[in-house]
């Protein structure tokens, strides 16, 4: 029970902080992707880059435990999904996640992009043997690894180079990124921000 208490009120300090950070707001994912606004994408890297450091970080530390990290095999299906995945979030503004909180948070549009999700999991479901049969789901290199090899991990690397280094390295390397993206970089001549009007 505590852990599914649990589970609801961190989904609920994720959600709140997708939606102050506008990550449910179609109109701000349009000016990311279009590189107009990269306020949001800054933020998303350095969530990725604080979360990687944190992780890769503990494990060296012996604080987190490498037992709990998961890696999801490779297949050109996952890679396929994420084109497909990435396009559906430009024509919509939302993805999984952000949709079901934009639900939330009062937005009507978004429960028109559940349904639609819903609708193409139950499409998967009825033609996953057809998808299986495809080959596109068998995995390649090696299936679940790493980049580098993780101390204690069951998984491989696809290196030598020590795996929570370079997850570390890489984490920072995000962080660094997010601060020293400009704000824009597209939409104004030179890249100049707009002057608001007097």
């Amino acid at each position: 029970m505590t852990s599914i208490i649990l589970a609801i009120v961190i989904g609920l300090a994720f959600g709140f902080v997708l939606d102050r950070v506008g990550a449910t707001n179609p109109t701000i994912i349009g000016r990311m992707l279009n590189l107009t606004n990269l306020a949001l994408a800054k933020t998303i890297l350095l969530a990725i880059g604080v979360g990687s450091v944190l992780m890769f970080g503990g494990q060296i530390l012996g604080l987190v435990d490498v037992g709990h990290m998961s890696v999801k095999a490779a297949y050109i299906g996952v890679f396929l999904g994420g084109l497909m995945l990435g396009a559906g979030w430009a024509l919509a503004g939302f993805c999984p996640g952000t949709g079901v909180v934009a639900a939330g948070s009062g937005r009507k549009d978004a429960l028109f992009f559940i349904a639609g999700g819903l609708l193409g999991a139950a499409a998967y479901m009825v033609t996953y043997p057809s998808w299986k049969a495809s080959g596109l789901l068998d995995s390649f290199a090696g299936g679940k690894v790493t980049l580098g090899t993780v101390p204690g991990s069951k998984f491989d690397g696809l290196t030598a180079l020590p795996g929570d280094i370079l997850g570390l390295v890489l984490g920072l390397g995000f962080v660094v990124l997010a601060f020293a993206l400009p704000d824009r970089l597209a939409g104004q001549p030179g890249g100049a921000a707009q002057q608001p009007a007097e």
